[in-house]
């Protein structure tokens, strides 16, 4: 195995995915650089960034689809560059938006799919169905399909593999409401049934709802990775304060012991503090004849801490608890 590859520790089966290094170049356009992924069993792992920050070209040098400039990634220990498909053995999903046969039923879509996997996986074509809720359209054919019936036909047939990491990238994308909220519930069902599930998406309501680690990808490079709660918690200590004279109170705070990043915000103020100091500024805001309307801990949604680390400062947004990846100077 060559430096810097990835591999599993001694005694330790290798998990699902594991890249180090991930280069992808195209002219003088890095599109990845140097990515780290390590996504455990189990894990329902958001893979997040906006458009165009690399997310679809890793995911193609994870399935072996494009050959990277550098690096290396091994799914279950298996280098799909160096064997083919045998390296996607348990491994399923889609790339940017799953394609059919329109002319065709869904059913007969998945018959022809399930004809590259041999007999059992034609017999798994009605639980599969069943799994996306497309049993009662199965008989009709696809290009009456609304754009979130093709993305759970999609899911289906990567079901015909009977998956242990199932790939996807942007499946709500395109979809209405209702189509994201079955789309999320489907994504948990599979998880639930022991599917280890990378989710590559811009939508961070949806990543924050349902994965339990992530990585962060800013202008092809990682600029976080780690669980979901470390990033979340890395706000603690930060509260919410309305009174009846906002300026006054901002007056009081300034300068208060324990208490800092004091700001003004549309809806009173912000402040930094543990709680024996947010205690004693109850005291003093009381004592220069002010009334709390409210006083309350904050912690940032994802969507927040998102725009920080991909706007401004990454080692900002986020605590040691995780990994903020040092940026590179060209």
């Amino acid at each position: 195995m060559s430096a810097g590859a990835p591999h599993a520790a001694a005694g330790q089966a290798p998990p699902p995915i594991e890249a180090r290094g991930l280069v992808k170049r195209y002219g003088r356009i890095t599109a990845v650089d140097h990515v780290d992924l390590t996504v455990q069993a189990g894990d329902v792992y958001g893979y997040l960034g906006p458009n165009g920050a690399g997310k679809t070209t890793s995911l193609r040098m994870l399935l072996g689809l494009i050959r990277p400039d550098e690096g290396a990634a091994r799914l279950f220990g298996h280098d799909p560059m160096a064997e083919g498909a045998r390296a996607l053995d348990g491994v399923a999903g889609f790339v940017e938006a799953p394609r059919f046969y329109a002319y065709m039923t869904g059913r007969r879509n998945l018959e022809m799919m399930a004809a590259f996997d041999g007999f059992e996986a034609k017999g798994r074509i009605d639980e599969a169905l069943e799994t996306v809720d497309l049993t009662d359209r199965q008989r009709d054919k696809v290009g009456g399909y609304s754009h979130g019936m093709r993305q759970r036909l999609g899911i289906a047939g990567a079901l015909l593999r009977r998956p242990r990491l199932l790939l996807l990238d942007e499946p709500t994308t395109g979809l209405d409401p209702a189509g994201m909220r079955d789309m999320r519930v489907l994504v948990r069902r599979l998880a639930d049934h022991g599917i280890t599930v990378l989710l590559s998406s811009h939508i961070m309501s949806e990543v924050e709802e349902l994965c339990d680690r992530l990585a962060i990808i800013r202008s092809g490079s990682v600029i976080y990775e780690g669980a979901m709660r470390e990033l979340l918690a890395s706000t603690a200590g930060q509260y919410e304060l309305r009174t009846t004279d906002d300026d006054r109170a901002r007056e009081v705070l300034r300068g208060r012991p324990g208490v800092s990043d004091v700001a003004q915000t549309p809806g009173g103020l912000t402040f930094t503090g543990d709680e024996d100091a947010a205690a004693a500024l109850s005291v003093a805001l009381v004592e220069a004849g002010l009334a709390i309307r409210a006083l309350s801990p904050r912690t940032a949604t994802l969507e927040e801490l998102f725009f920080r680390m991909t706007e401004g400062d990454p080692a900002a947004a986020a605590s040691s608890n995780g990994h903020v990846a040092t940026e590179r100077v060209a």
